[in-house]
């Protein structure tokens, strides 16, 4: 076995550099040499980050220049209900969803990694109020995975031939793209022209995988084609205009990876009874603070904190954590509903435009994020394709529904800061 202190000498000496070691030693020996030079150049000690439980080798397709490992405190809340069952003939859902009920149907325990204290304690308050009520419904209402090259014409008359051949020709640039990969389905090309440059926001359906990487290579695959058929010549294989790891009107609008609804509907003496507010009450501080406020700073998330849930989930499970960007594209509702007899009820609903999750690929191999998924039910692929990443979608849908429900009525009932000192966060 190769000694880590000779592999550091080797370095020191010019011989080898960092990204190297693994050529000369196995993982894990490569990852203490590395901690080693750290500890010695920093004059830190590495010890708990050095303490981790997989083989290094596993991390190998996920990270460079492993030292290690960060560890991120890991709870679960729950369990989530999630109504799947089929309640309207006319309900969307994405290509993968094998009819119209959701994917998840049932209750599952979310895991959630994060360092907010009092985070998961307020979802669980939320995931209480939402059980007792029955349960809430999550659809995805859309699927897509996009990249977007952008392309070079020398005016608006190439790029209309250019945009012209494209929408003629959609079924050659699938054909070319889907040879790069046996589950990604090319679902459409939208062309856009701003002056001499033409973007071609590529969308696919992924099935199980979030997709970025087999978008990537499938677009570049459909580029050459673009390429040999029009005047256009590709500058470069994503535009901005996917967008991705952006804040981005585009992904707001037309959505990118999954597009996901959930809601319910939560009786007025629930409300007041588990809550300590009212139905008015928090839809009045969902208006005021999520819709106006948001507005008026020019937000493209109109949530209290949407992507607090998104990003534990992510972390938990192994998903790209850049891409809470996109997650935070979330719109809530709340509204007070008379029933017959007088009493009012509360609509609460969350719609994340641009969810990108995945069950197979990046992060969900890792061992610690396998086992959260397999807590969730949903490791690996479904039956059918895209089952288990619509599912993930639905069940973190619901689990932010309960945070912005828990956060909504804490504000409403001025319980906030109390709530915090209680905890002791």
């Amino acid at each position: 076995m190769t000694d880590p202190a000779d592999l550091v000498a080797r370095v020191d000496e010019g011989e080898l550099r960092l990204h190297e070691l693994e050529d000369h030693a196995d993982y894990d020996t490569a990852a203490e040499a590395r901690r080693l030079l750290l500890e010695r150049e920093t004059e830190t000690d590495l010890e708990a980050i050095g303490d981790y439980t997989f083989p290094a080798e596993a991390a190998e397709p996920n990270i460079e220049n492993m030292i290690g490992a960060a560890q991120v405190p890991m709870g679960v809340v729950g369990p989530v209900p999630v109504n799947g069952e089929a309640t309207s003939p006319t309900s969307q859902h994405s290509p993968s969803a094998a009819n119209d009920g959701g994917a998840a149907d049932g209750e599952y325990y979310l895991p959630l990694a994060t360092t907010e204290g009092a985070l998961l304690a307020s979802v669980n308050r939320g995931l209480g109020v939402i059980r007792t009520a029955g349960g809430a419904d999550a659809r995805v209402t859309k699927n897509g995975m996009t990249r977007a090259p952008v392309f070079r014409v020398s005016g608006v008359a190439e790029a209309a031939e250019t945009v012209e051949w494209v929408n003629d020709n959609v079924e050659t640039l699938a054909e070319a793209a889907e040879s790069t990969t046996s589950h990604g389905e090319l679902l459409d090309v939208e062309p856009y022209v701003v002056g001499d440059s033409v973007y071609l926001r590529f969308a696919y359906d992924t099935k199980d995988a979030m997709g970025m990487n087999m978008a990537t290579i499938a677009t570049g695959e459909a580029c050459e084609i673009v390429e040999a058929e029009t005047p256009a010549s590709l500058v470069a294989l994503s535009g901005n205009l996917c967008s991705d790891k952006k804040p981005a009107a585009i992904n707001a609008v037309e959505g990118r990876g999954r597009s996901v609804t959930a809601d319910v509907v939560i009786p007025g003496e629930l409300v007041e009874d588990r809550l300590h507010t009212t139905a008015e009450a928090i839809a009045e501080a969902n208006t005021r603070k999520n819709l106006t406020g948001s507005a008026k700073a020019g937000s493209l998330g109109f949530n209290a904190h949407a992507a607090n849930v998104v990003a534990a989930a992510f972390l938990a499970t192994g998903q790209d954590e850049a891409q809470v960007v996109e997650a935070a594209n979330t719109i809530t509702t709340m509204d007070a509903r008379q029933r017959e007899d007088g009493t009012t009820d509360l609509y609460a609903s969350v719609s994340l435009a641009s969810l990108e999750v995945g069950t197979v690929g990046g992060g969900t191999k890792l061992p610690t994020q396998a086992e959260a998924l397999e807590v969730l039910g949903l490791k690996g692929g479904g039956d059918p394709p895209g089952s288990n990443a619509d599912a993930l979608a639905e069940i973190i849908a619901v689990g932010a529904l309960a945070g912005e429900l828990s956060l909504l009525a804490a504000l409403a009932s001025r319980h906030l800061a109390s709530a915090h000192e209680d905890l002791g966060r």
